[in-house]
């Protein structure tokens, strides 16, 4: 009698186990772990000084972490994160690209970065989808707020990454812009099945795109769980009454509350790592 193989499950977007990052007797990231699934929208949430952008820092391999994992798409971020870069981006509005520069130079210098073919082909299909082939001839630095967040993400776009890194990418914009970019984040998801990992401040952003949650304070993930589950859990009616919740250390999650099928319970029991089949610590 023979017997199948166990079928092998897909290796998580981004591992994180353990993770910490000190700056001198300052611990900014407090041995966090998590996991992101591939093709999903993951939402990253915190009040200012809880760690979010130092995370999406180490996840980037902009910083080193002080101990810890981290992997993305398979390569670790310590030693082999040139093997991760080509396939993933990021994007926020804090970052501005060079002033003096044309939209259409900005967009040509990044896309030879990162070796993307067919340059001006690229460009010009996402000066469509974004709107901003009018700007293409423009300097970054006479663009308004709302300009250069569709020029950044074009940018962040341009390599159609397979690992997207969002800080606040609607931070700053009136409702309409903002409504836009969620719009076409959501419909280009949709298209490509890219990961998404999205920190903001924008709870009804957050409660729209994402399928799961982290909710990050002073450097720990507090909890987590898709929107409606984390909702169910405190109590509460909306996404933002949970973040006020947690920001303001009132910890009101019910234990009896019931959870959509399939979210990860509640830190205090470890859900299981889709890479190992072992639970894992939440960082508390």
């Amino acid at each position: 009698m023979t017997h199948a193989a166990p079928t092998k499950l897909p290796e998580p977007a981004i591992l994180v186990r353990d993770l910490t990052k000190r700056f001198g007797a300052e611990v900014a990231v407090d041995g966090i772990s998590f996991t992101v699934r591939a093709g999903a929208v993951t939402g990253l949430l915190g009040g200012n000084g809880a760690g979010k952008t130092t995370t999406i820092s180490m996840l980037l391999g902009l910083l080193l972490p002080t101990s810890g994992i981290v992997r993305v798409l398979g390569h670790d971020m310590v030693t082999d994160r040139h093997g991760a870069l080509p396939r993933m981006n990021f994007s926020s509005p804090y970052v501005d690209l060079p002033g003096r520069l044309t939209v259409r130079e900005n967009l040509t210098v990044y896309a030879h970065l990162y070796g993307v073919d067919g340059v001006a082909a690229r460009i010009k299909v996402l000066a469509e989808d974004l709107d901003i082939t009018g700007l293409l001839k423009k300097p970054y630095n006479k663009l308004s707020a709302g300009q250069k967040t569709r020029v950044a993400l074009a940018k962040a776009l341009i390599n159609q990454p397979a690992l997207l890194l969002l800080d606040e990418p609607t931070a700053s914009l009136d409702p309409d812009t903002g409504d836009w970019i969620r719009s076409y984040l959501k419909s280009y998801q949709d298209r490509t099945g890219a990961t998404i990992f999205l920190a903001s401040h924008n709870m009804a952003e957050v409660e729209r795109l994402c399928d799961d949650v982290l909710v990050m304070r002073a450097g720990r993930i507090h909890d987590h769980g898709t929107p409606r589950a984390l909702i169910d859990r405190y109590g509460r009616r909306t996404l933002e009454e949970v973040f006020l919740d947690i920001a303001r250390g009132h910890d009101r999650r019910t234990t009896h509350a019931v959870r959509d099928e399939g979210t990860p319970p509640p830190p205090s029991a470890p859900p299981a790592d889709p890479a190992t089949g072992t639970g894992t610590e939440a960082g508390e």
